[in-house]
């Protein structure tokens, strides 16, 4: 099973506010997920990103992969230099 780690898309018509979930790559984008593990609103001033940082970083070491954005916010947010880190620094 490949999993994904992926924005599920909430809140109203332009207002968006997603959720950052673990999933199925095969579930629908706002379907069925394995876990919640964050929430980004890119509405606020300036966009707040929240994340379980232990939950993500296990997610990625148990081979999850995230998506493109996930993984541009996850880089501002210094998360992949962790999963490097501990990657290669055993």
């Amino acid at each position: 099973m490949a999993v994904k780690i992926r924005l599920k898309r909430m809140g109203s018509k332009r207002k968006p506010f997603y959720r950052v979930v673990v999933a199925d790559s095969r579930a629908p984008r706002d379907g069925r997920f394995i876990e919640e593990i964050g929430t980004y609103n890119p509405v606020a001033k300036p966009a707040a990103f929240q994340v379980d940082e232990e939950k993500a970083l296990q997610w990625l070491q148990n081979g999850a992969q995230p998506s493109d954005t996930v993984r541009n916010l996850f880089s501002s947010n210094g998360l992949m230099k962790k999963h490097h880190d501990a990657k290669y620094n055993q």
